[in-house]
């Protein structure tokens, strides 16, 4: 397959602004991505030709609902789920999260156990804190390896016992960029008898995703990481949903997925979901030659992940020569397979606040902080200091990019 990176950077009108005549250089991509003209199309279009509720006998109505179906089969078809009935759509991945947590606690009694995670965003941490709290349950911690930023699973044959009801762990860092062994933990965990939700959030940008085979129960992201609207999708699978009670008001649908979706979903970003899903198999369609959109997008985030991993290694490259530079996570040329392009670092001497600042005013626009992934940040010793300074590659960056992006943080620890 043929990567045509100026075919992609002419998808998104945003890639050519200028501030001030200087380019803008989007490294903040873990947080959201920007947007193909596809996908702000879809989405105007369906608010100046189909606004209306959904459940009408009217010509608006049916094509707001048909909307909502296409972006179910849609998602479906990006995650590899055996029904678009498996897809719950809402507001953003935390909102799901925080809703399904209710209906899932409901299955729980006192004394039973969950394992979190030490790797994790806090969205897939303290909703199971407080649902646990709430139902009186025991909370086991899953940490990683803080040398080499990945768990050791035999540490989790630890933590499984005969009361664990459910396990919670990202598929990818937002943090460390790690790329964690899924279909593992949840093959696990289905042996103690215990429901699983993946935090795709990270890793569904990046790497081809297929719940079928991880043999998830819950996998939940985020469509304007990869590309799309704010809002978030949950892959629910589907014996499991019809064993839960719906938080919701009595008029609402009943059946599985809608009744797990509270008021009127956003019509508007369900045509933008599509569209986001649509522009990925585009480029499998184009620059493979691949049919089907299955199929063609299979292709696209095989050959995404290797354009991006070879960027990766660049910047981790150039990173680890500035004076003062750690990188927190996999540096290993061999082990690139093993990480989402998210690449965080600290300055031995240069606060990460300190750092991003400088870079924004080079119209270079990264991240500093926690990034909400509190665990991380607390087992690497790194929440009172401040944090990192996190790089979010994606497949419309480019070398020169990276490039450019050194070369500022050269002068900036020179200065």
């Amino acid at each position: 397959m043929t990567y045509d990176l100026a075919a992609v950077r002419a998808q998104f009108p945003a890639l050519a602004i200028e501030d001030g005549g200087r380019r803008r250089i989007y490294l903040d991509n873990p947080a959201g991505t920007q947007v193909p003209s596809r996908v702000a199309e879809a989405m105007s279009e369906c608010l100046l030709a189909t606004n209306a509720n959904a459940g009408g006998y009217f010509a608006t109505s049916r094509a707001a609902a048909e909307l909502v179906a296409e972006a179910r089969r849609a998602m479906a078809d990006l995650l590899n789920a055996a029904s678009a009935s498996e897809i719950i759509l809402g507001q953003n991945m935390t909102s799901i999260t925080l809703h399904m947590s209710r209906s899932i606690g409901r299955l729980f009694r006192p004394g039973d156990e969950i394992v979190l995670s030490r790797m994790d965003h806090d969205a897939n941490v303290w909703p199971w804190v407080m649902m646990a709290r709430e139902h009186e349950l025991e909370v086991k911690w899953l940490p990683f390896d803080t040398a080499s930023f990945e768990f050791e699973l035999e540490v989790l044959d630890e933590l499984l016992t005969e009361r664990t009801r459910l396990v919670c762990v990202g598929a990818a860092s937002n943090l460390t960029g790690t790329v964690n062994d899924v279909a593992t933990i949840c093959a696990k965990a289905r042996t103690a008898g215990a429901l699983t939700f993946i935090d795709g959030v990270q890793s569904v940008p990046h790497v081809a995703t297929d719940v079928q085979s991880i043999g998830c129960d819950f996998l939940a992201c985020s469509p304007y990481k990869f590309f799309g609207p704010h809002q978030g999708v949950l892959y629910g699978r589907h014996e499991v949903l019809e064993q839960l009670e719906a938080y919701k008001v009595r008029p609402a649908p009943a059946e599985v997925p809608g009744r797990f979706e509270p008021g009127t979903q956003s019509h508007e970003g369900a045509a933008g979901i599509t569209a986001a899903v649509d522009y990925l198999a585009w480029i499998g369609a184009t620059m493979a030659g691949t049919s089907g959109r299955p199929a063609a997008l299979r292709a696209a985030m095989r050959t995404l992940f290797d354009y991006e991993k070879a960027l990766a290694a660049r910047l981790i490259a150039g990173l680890r020569e500035l004076d003062g530079v750690t990188v927190q996570g996999i540096t290993a040329p061999d082990a690139l397979e093993r990480r989402v392009p998210t690449v965080s670092f600290t300055h031995e001497r240069l606060a990460p606040d300190a750092i991003a600042r400088a870079l924004a005013d080079e119209n270079i626009f990264v991240w500093s902080g926690h990034n909400y992934a509190i665990e991380v940040a607390r087992a690497l010793d790194l929440l009172e200091s401040g944090g990192v300074v996190r790089i979010g590659l994606v497949h419309y960056n480019s070398a020169e990019e990276v490039d450019m992006t050194l070369e500022a943080l050269r002068e900036i620890i020179e200065a």
